[in-house]
């Protein structure tokens, strides 16, 4: 670890830039700021206007477009409260920025004082494909919501969403493979336990994409049971015209589904936390399923939560860090039980 600190640390940095990106991300998409920047250009929108002048230019730009005119436009909506979204967006869109300079300067300065061994060369080059294809999933993303409909399109949101947290969990895996070189003996029923709890995860975490994209968590705000106190209420069958659209495209299909999952999401890690018990783990694998397991109740109790008090912005966004946090711990214990 000594041998490789500096690497390691600047790989850490990497993860806690993609973690305050999330966490603007989703206070950008909490206040509906993602569409107030209506072009994409790498030098030119570095900052934001300087002038009056720039500024009602902006405002003007974005008068043309399907949020304002079908939705702003009626709510009195001032240059004040454009420049408000502006911010969210514009900062969201700058740390992206400053996250490509913390990757690609230290990378270079790694590869010239020979720092890196061929491996994490490999592995540092497809976080550079990683973090360049979110960018474009970014643009991607915003552009669906600039042409008719004034809302992005809920399969680009969670693309765009569950793309920013694989590339988290890749890093955090790159570092991790510095920070414990050695080799441990792997324990296949619980890698195998774990790899399957990811996967669940990640299917969750895409349905949580789903659900903000959609604003399905502002619909059947009861808990354990949806709507009229039914496990399944019927709107979950009746908003699209085939099963398959209900499930990714309804409302309450896309609720339905992700309210359950998380049930199978805690279910999983309680299942390797007590199959580890049969067998002689390491500390530091011990302390990883004891976090884990934390963690995946406290995401329960706020997915619950926010469910119950409608989305208050401050808790839908906890509930999206705690998903990323929980990802972490995820990533951590598959770590500690694969190498």
């Amino acid at each position: 670890m000594k041998t490789n600190k500096s690497v390691i640390i600047w790989l850490l940095s990497g993860c806690v830039l993609l973690f305050i990106m999330v966490m603007v991300g989703g206070i950008t998409r909490l206040t509906n700021s993602g569409l107030s920047m209506t072009d994409w250009h790498l030098v030119t929108d570095t900052f934001p206007p300087t002038s009056d002048q720039a500024w009602n230019d902006a405002f003007e730009e974005y008068k043309k477009f399907p949020e304002y005119q079908k939705i702003n436009i009626h709510n009195d909506f001032t240059l004040d409260d454009y420049k408000f979204i502006y911010f969210w967006e514009w900062f969201h869109r700058f740390i992206g920025r400053i996250i490509g300079i913390v990757f690609i300067v230290p990378f270079v300065y790694f590869l010239i004082k020979k720092k890196l061994d061929s491996s994490t060369i490999k592995k540092c080059i497809i976080l550079l494909f990683m973090g360049g294809f979110q960018g474009f999933l970014g643009w991607f993303m915003v552009k669906s919501g600039l042409i008719d409909n004034p809302d992005v399109s809920h399969y680009r949101l969670a693309l765009h969403l569950t793309f920013a947290f694989i590339t988290f969990a890749y890093t955090l895996w790159v570092a991790l493979d510095l920070i414990y070189p050695n080799k441990i003996e792997v324990i296949l029923p619980l890698r195998k336990l774990a790899r399957i709890a990811l996967v669940v995860l990640i299917i969750q975490i895409i349905y949580g994409g789903f659900v903000a994209g959609l604003n399905a968590g502002l619909i059947h705000n009861h808990w354990p049971l949806m709507s009229e106190g039914k496990f399944i209420h019927e709107t979950v069958w009746m908003e699209q015209q085939t099963l398959l659209q209900n499930l990714t495209e309804g409302k309450s299909g896309v609720q339905f589904i992700h309210r359950t999952v998380a049930y199978f999401v805690v279910g999983m890690i309680l299942f390797l936390y007590f199959k580890s018990k049969k067998y002689s783990l390491t500390t530091i694998q011990t302390k990883g399923l004891n976090i884990l397991v934390l963690f995946v109740f406290l995401q329960f109790l706020l997915g619950v939560f926010t469910l119950l008090l409608h989305v208050p912005l401050w808790l839908g966004l906890a509930h999206q860090l705690m998903a990323f946090i929980l990802l972490s711990a995820m990533t951590f214990v598959l770590h500690r039980f694969s190498k």
